[in-house]
C-alpha cells in the first residue's frame, strides 16, 4: 500500500499532515472524527481489499466511511480508514428494475439515476445519506409502510473480509451473509457495493404541515389518533423543533397516490390551519422537501426508542421539555411504522423489532462546550420511555458507541447469531462498524 501516491497497482493511501487525509476522514457528524494512521482512498473493491490485507497483516484496526453521517465509533490515532466516497457509481437495469450501487454514492446519486426509468429506491429523509451504509443498518425511508425496510429489498452483495477475500453474497451463495448484512451492519466485512429492487415510483405527494404548538397545541393527539387510519401507502412523521424562537411541530407526509385521496387523508391535519402547508404532488427527485433537513456538515448527538404504542401525555411531557428556552436545542422525532415493515421478507434477515409501531428520537446539536449538557438533556428526554420500549433501531443512534447495546438493537435470537458470525468472520474484532454487536 503506497503512502501519499497514485500509481496503478495500489490504493491511495494519505498519511497525518496532507489536505488529502483532512479530506477524505471528514465527515457529515462533526463532534468528532477519525484519526488513523492512514486513509485509503479507495477506487474500486480491489483497493478495498488491498487495504484491508495490509491491516490485518498488521493486527490493525480498520474502519469504513462513506459520508460519515452515523460516526459514533471513530479510529484514534490508529488503524485504516477505507474511505468509498469516490465508489459512488449507481448502474440502473430498468428490465430488472435494480440498481447496483457502490459503497460511497449517496441516496440523491441512486434516486437520479433511477428516475430517468421512473423508478425510485427506499430511500430515507436524507439524500446526502449513504445509501449502502444506511441499508445495512436496515433503513426506514419515505416509502417504508408501503415496502418495507431497505434491507428487505437487497439481493446481491460485495463483501471484502477481513481476511482480503472478495465474497458475491446472495440468497444462494453465503446466505449466512446474507442474513446478517441485511440489517445487522458493518461487523462482518466490508460492503463495497449491493444490489437493491427499484420501486415503480415516479411521483408521490409529498411536503410538510407546520404547526405553532402554541396556538395549536392539539395537533399532537389529532397527528397520533389519524396515524391509526391510515393505509400502508401514507408514510409520516412528526417533528418538533425552534423556529425563529417558535416551538413548531413539523408534520411530515409521504403519500403514494393521487393529490385528490391525500387531501381527503390529510383533512383532518389541515382543519387544525398549519402555519404553513407545502403538501403537493412532486417527482420522486424531489422527495428531500417532505422533511427538508439540513444538509450542512454539523456536531450532534441523538437516540431513540422504539414502540408499540406512543402514551400521549408522556409524549407532550417530552416534547414541553424541550420547547425554546433551554440551554440546550433538541428535536424530537416521532415515525409511524406499522404496515409493510411488520412483515419481514421472503428471504428472512437480521432486522429486528418489526412489532414497533413507532420510533421516537431525540437529536440535539451540540458545541464543544454543550456537549455534556445535550445529552444529559435527551436522557431525560428518553428516560421515561425505557420501560416500555422495544428496543431501538440501528440508524437513529448517533454519537454514543456505548450505548449501542446489542440487547437494544436486536431481539437475543438476532444478537446470538450475529456475534457468532462477527466472531467467525472478525475473530481478532479489527473492524470498527458504527453499532458494535456485543
Amino acid at each position: 500500500m503506497s503512502a501519499n501516491t497514485t500509481d496503478a497497482e495500489s490504493p491511495v493511501a494519505y498519511r497525518p499532515g496532507s489536505a488529502e487525509y483532512d479530506e477524505h476522514r471528514a465527515g457529515f457528524q462533526l463532534r468528532e472524527r477519525h484519526q488513523p494512521a492512514h486513509v485509503v482512498a479507495a477506487r474500486a473493491a480491489g483497493d478495498v481489499v488491498a487495504a484491508v490485507r495490509h491491516a490485518a497483516e498488521s493486527c490493525m484496526p480498520i474502519a469504513v466511511q462513506a459520508t460519515g453521517h452515523g460516526l459514533a465509533n471513530p479510529l484514534a490515532g490508529e488503524g485504516v480508514l477505507v474511505s468509498t466516497r469516490r465508489m459512488d457509481s449507481v448502474d440502473v437495469d430498468p428490465g430488472a428494475g435494480t440498481a447496483w450501487v457502490g459503497a460511497g454514492a449517496r441516496w440523491r446519486d441512486v434516486i437520479e439515476a433511477a428516475a430517468r426509468y421512473d423508478l425510485a429506491p427506499l430511500s430515507g429523509s436524507m439524500p446526502g445519506v449513504g445509501a449502502v451504509s444506511y441499508t445495512l443498518g436496515g433503513g426506514i425511508g419515505l416509502m417504508a409502510r408501503r415496502y418495507g425496510f431497505a434491507a428487505d429489498h437487497v439481493t446481491r452483495l460485495e463483501l471484502v473480509t477481513v481476511d482480503g477475500s472478495l465474497l458475491t453474497v446472495s440468497e444462494h451463495e453465503e446466505p449466512d451473509l446474507f442474513w446478517a448484512l441485511r440489517g445487522g451492519g458493518g461487523s462482518f466485512g466490508i460492503v463495497t457495493a449491493l444490489e437493491m429492487a427499484l420501486m415503480p415510483v415516479a411521483r408521490l405527494v409529498g411536503g410538510g404541515l407546520m404547526f405553532d404548538l402554541g396556538e395549536t397545541p392539539d395537533v399532537v393527539s389529532t397527528w397520533l389518533h389519524w396515524t391509526a387510519t391510515m393505509p400502508s401507502e401514507m408514510t409520516s412523521a412528526m417533528t418538533t423543533l425552534e423556529v425563529s424562537k417558535r416551538h413548531m411541530a413539523h408534520v411530515q407526509i409521504a403519500y403514494l397516490g393521487s393529490a385528490a385521496e391525500a387531501d381527503e387523508l390529510v383533512a383532518p391535519l389541515r382543519a387544525l390551519k398549519p402555519a404553513y402547508d407545502g403538501l403537493q404532488e412532486i417527482p420522486y427527485r424531489r422527495s428531500d422537501t417532505v422533511f427538508s433537513e439540513p444538509d450542512q456538515p454539523h456536531a450532534y448527538v441523538g437516540d431513540n426508542v422504539l414502540l408499540r404504542a406512543i402514551d400521549e401525555e408522556r409524549l407532550r411531557d417530552a416534547i414541553a421539555a424541550s420547547a425554546p428556552g433551554r440551554s440546550v436545542r433538541s428535536i424530537i422525532s416521532v415515525r409511524h411504522l406499522g404496515g409493510a415493515l411488520s412483515t419481514p421478507p421472503r428471504v428472512p434477515n437480521a432486522v429486528s423489532h418489526r412489532e414497533a409501531m413507532y420510533l421516537l428520537c431525540v437529536v440535539a446539536p451540540t458545541t464543544k462546550s454543550n456537549a455534556a449538557s445535550a445529552r444529559a438533556l435527551q436522557d431525560e428526554l428518553l428516560a421515561s420511555w425505557s420501560g416500555s420500549a422495544v428496543g431501538s433501531s440501528p440508524n437513529f443512534t448517533f454519537g454514543r458507541p456505548d450505548q449501542r447495546t446489542a440487547a437494544a438493537l436486536f431481539d437475543a435470537e438476532r444478537r446470538d447469531r450475529l456475534l457468532q458470525l462477527a466472531r467467525k468472520y472478525d475473530p481478532a474484532g479489527l473492524l470498527h462498524p458504527s453499532f458494535v454487536i456485543a
